[in-house]
């Protein structure tokens, strides 16, 4: 039965929910519009032919503590060291106060990553001319000297438009061809940079050319010791009007009365609205199903078994990938995914062989068949062996 309502209460409620509609149609306004991102450009957003999606969420994967960077440089950390700032072909120009934001993060100890003429004038002692000859589109080129970028990648495949002017000592160029410096290393100050005549090996098109995703991870650097900031300020991901509001009591002043609404709204249908029984947890919930299964696996001390499913999935997903027989060694499955994925990174084939003889021990702990099953999963996210719709899901499990 519904409760009358005094006329002091009525006003306040109307009261309510005028405030609160105010507040909703303050955050439409305020909210920024979505952005398309065109393409043409690095941005760690897209998922286009040119944009750097793949290698951002890579270093996530890896374990780097990446994130966008949509902050102006002068909020650079002023404790760079163990930081990485990388410019990916930026597209605005930067004032002079941006710049020598830069310059200072470099100085006291912080690492760039820069692609592109646009980001050589963001450096100290940056410089560019033209490519010679021209227009030569995607090229291979050369590591010259010896150096920790070139670790694992002798040759990289780069279309560049410009090329670095060696005009300072210390400058090293890593990768040339003819008078073109491609790819070029210095430090300044306690820190250090590195610059590429193209966004070419970090784009989701040329990642996975040959040298590409060394050449980037080596000029990140190992993960667990950096932290990544991929910059979006200069491809124009700057902050709106409500952003700013977000800094100053404002914004707690907002949530706070529209809290205090949504709570006197919520109170008053519920000492209004109809009674109704709580709903039983269903007994056939799919959670408890894999809660009992576990538990038989723990109990049975059976987690050999447990690997042993876990490493028929994987092959079953690697071999209709690759389009081998599913009784395929272990071995073919190696070189299969070098050659035909590109994968050349250490420690795959070790992981195939310990998940066979995880499948095989009867005195495995727990423990360890969990790191193998996380290991066999983290190679399924990598090469992207996994279904990417709930059809190809289901056809795999009726298999």
């Amino acid at each position: 039965m519904p409760v009358p309502l005094e006329p002091a209460e009525r006003k306040f409620l109307i009261l309510a929910g005028s405030v609160l509609l105010a507040v909703l149609v303050l955050a439409l306004i305020l909210a920024p519009p979505a952005e398309q991102q065109p393409t043409g450009y690095a941005s760690s957003y897209s998922a286009g032919s040119d944009g750097a999606k793949a290698a951002f969420l890579l270093l996530r994967d890896l374990g780097y503590a990446v994130e966008h960077w949509e902050k102006p440089p002068t909020q650079l950390p002023t404790e760079p060291v163990g930081t990485v700032l990388i410019l990916s072909q930026p597209l605005l120009p930067s004032t002079a106060d941006e710049s020598q934001a830069i310059r200072a993060f470099i100085r006291r100890g912080g690492h760039v990553l820069a692609t592109g003429p646009i980001a050589a004038r963001l450096l100290p002692e940056g410089g560019t001319l033209e490519h010679e000859p021209q227009g030569t589109g995607w090229g291979t080129y050369r590591a010259v000297v010896p150096s920790p970028l070139a670790r694992g990648a002798p040759e990289i495949t780069m279309a560049p438009a410009a090329r670095w002017q060696m005009a300072h000592f210390g400058h090293l160029a890593i990768y040339t061809e003819g008078v073109n410096s491609v790819v070029v290393s210095y430090s300044y100050g306690k820190g250090q940079v590195i610059w590429w005549a193209a966004a070419t090996p970090l784009s989701n098109a040329g990642i996975r050319q040959t040298g590409n995703l060394n050449l980037f991870l080596n000029s990140v650097g190992p993960p667990g010791e950096r932290r990544v900031l991929w910059d979006e300020y200069f491809h124009g991901r700057r902050g709106s009007l409500w952003t700013y509001f977000a800094g100053t009591p404002i914004s707690w002043g907002l949530a706070q009365l529209g809290l205090f609404a949504v709570a006197l709204l919520l109170t008053f249908a519920r000492r209004s609205g109809p009674v109704r029984p709580p709903v039983p947890e269903s007994r056939l919930s799919p959670l408890e199903f894999v809660e009992t299964l576990g538990d038989l696996y723990h109990r049975a001390h059976a987690a050999g078994a447990a690997v042993g499913i876990a490493n028929q999935r994987f092959r079953y997903l690697l071999t209709r990938r690759l389009g081998l027989p599913s009784t395929a060694p272990t071995a073919q499955l190696f070189e299969a995914v070098r050659d035909r994925l590109g994968w050349k990174q250490p420690g795959f084939y070790e992981t195939l062989q310990r998940a066979e003889r995880a499948a095989r021990d009867p005195a495995l702990d727990d423990a360890a068949a969990l790191q193998v099953v996380q290991a066999l999963e983290q190679y399924a996210e990598l090469l992207q062996l996994k279904p990417r719709n709930p059809e190809e899901h289901r056809g795999w499990r009726n298999k």
